[in-house]
């Protein structure tokens, strides 16, 4: 499963949050589900971050990975 969220994220949701200057990093998924990542660059505390991660990144790999539960930003 982690190498299946690995590569939708790699291939599919960076390069669309790269084109508006941000960009994210996989972090960790846990055994429930729940997927941790870092946004980066304009992402990181913009205004619509929640909404990009509800409806964009969670829902894209909700999806494509059944397993997985939830996606959360995590500041490290």
């Amino acid at each position: 499963m982690k190498e299946k969220i690995k590569e939708i994220l790699e291939k599919e949701i960076r390069p669309a949050l790269q084109r508006d200057g941000g960009d994210l990093e996989f972090v960790e998924v846990d055994k429930e589900g729940k997927v941790k990542v870092r946004l980066t660059g304009s992402c990181h505390g913009c205004p619509f971050a929640q909404m990009t991660m509800k409806n964009g990144i969670e829902r894209i790999l909700k999806e494509r990975v059944p397993e997985v539960t939830e996606v959360v930003a995590v500041n490290l």
